[in-house]
């Protein structure tokens, strides 16, 4: 064993530093679902900023050194007690706000959300449960929300609720197929581990995983 080290140091400290580095400061996350869609496709391979919002003791949640805290708007990467996986979602409600949902139609602080039409192409989803594309828009917020035609979620009204300090509440962007603070409630600070904003690469599953070129670098709005 000593000799195997020894012939081996090198590549040993190289792995346990790539370890270390992907843990407390950038990683990279496979989507596979939809509950992110427009935004996110899935088989996407999305980058995770954690240092973000803190310096975290590597393989742990420990902050060390607090940075930022997520703003509306951010799509976050947190690992959820809740629903016992790891979780991409987009940041709705801070702590403090009161938020409310009629009939898709997002209210924060009393405000209404405001919508456009959006177009989208290549989602797959839409070949058997169509759906319509929206730009919600609130404050500095701006993003694509898909919902569907025929089988609208038994979610799309909630509230209000105020949101606790030291929590949020996290929607997914495909607003009638996500798993989100509607089912599991708030989300702790500390379960989010970092924030994403571009995809690194990205595989169709539906076409032999052959890549999606055009989405390589991609920003995430």
């Amino acid at each position: 064993m000593a000799k195997f080290l020894t012939r081996n140091k090198g590549f040993i400290t190289f792995m346990l530093c790539m370890i270390m580095f992907r843990s407390a400061v950038a990683d990279w996350n496979v989507v596979p679902t939809g509950s992110m869609q427009p935004t996110i496709k899935i088989g996407d391979r999305i980058l995770v900023d954690k240092a973000a919002y803190d310096i975290r003791l590597p393989l742990t949640h420990i902050s060390l050194l607090h940075l930022a805290d997520p703003q509306r708007g951010d799509i976050v990467v947190l690992d959820s007690h809740a629903a016992n996986e790891r979780l991409v979602k987009r940041v709705i409600g801070l702590p403090g706000d009161e938020v409310a949902m009629r009939s898709n139609v997002l209210y924060i602080n009393g405000h209404a959300a405001s919508y456009a039409l959006g177009s989208y192409s290549g989602i797959h989803d839409d070949l058997k449960n169509p759906a319509h594309y929206e730009i919600e828009r609130y404050g500095d917020m701006r993003h694509a929300i898909r919902l569907s035609v025929n089988w609208p979620s038994p979610t799309s009204s909630f509230g209000p609720a105020k949101v606790p300090a030291g929590q949020y509440l996290l929607l997914g962007d495909d607003r009638d197929n996500s798993m989100d603070s509607r089912y599991f409630g708030f989300f702790p600070r500390n379960e989010i581990v970092g924030r994403s904003r571009y995809v690194v690469a990205s595989l169709d599953p539906q076409h032999h995983y052959l890549p999606r070129e055009h989405r390589f670098g991609a920003a995430l709005d």
